[in-house]
C-alpha cells in the first residue's frame, strides 16, 4: 500500500468524479463522525480518498484487489458498519407476536377502542 497526504478535499472529489472512476463504497460519514472513506477503482488502480476533519486527508493506493477488499471490511469494522451487512431481505421492523390479518397502521396495531377521557 502506498499512501499520499492530500490538503485539500477538493483534490479527493475531482479524483472521486472523474468520468474513469468506478466507486465500490463509500464508508463513513462527516456529518456524523470525523472521516469518510470512498474506496474506487481508476483503470487498474485500487484507491482509498481518506476525508477527514480530524486528522490528514490521504489517497492510499493498494497493490491488488485482495488488498483492497480487505482494506474495505477494516474500514468498515472501524465505522461498525460491519454488523448491518449480509441481512439480506430480512424485514427489520418484523414483529414476531403479529397476529396474521392484523391491522397495521404507521407500524402500530389499529384497535377499536373506545376514547374515555
Amino acid at each position: 500500500m502506498e499512501e499520499l497526504e492530500v490538503t485539500s478535499w477538493l483534490m479527493l472529489d475531482a479524483i472521486k468524479k472523474s468520468k474513469s472512476a468506478e466507486i465500490v463504497e463509500t464508508v463513513g460519514n462527516l456529518q456524523t463522525g470525523h472521516s469518510k472513506s470512498v474506496f474506487c477503482i481508476i483503470e487498474e488502480d485500487y484507491l482509498e480518498l481518506c476525508y477527514s476533519d480530524a486528522a490528514a486527508n490521504t489517497i492510499r493506493r493498494f497493490e491488488d484487489r485482495d488488498e483492497f477488499d480487505e482494506a474495505l471490511e477494516e474500514r468498515k469494522e472501524d465505522h461498525g458498519e460491519a454488523l448491518f451487512e449480509n441481512n439480506g431481505d430480512k424485514d427489520l421492523d418484523e414483529d414476531e407476536d403479529e397476529e396474521e390479518g392484523e391491522d397495521l397502521e404507521d407500524g402500530f396495531s389499529v384497535e377499536d377502542e373506545s376514547e374515555v377521557y
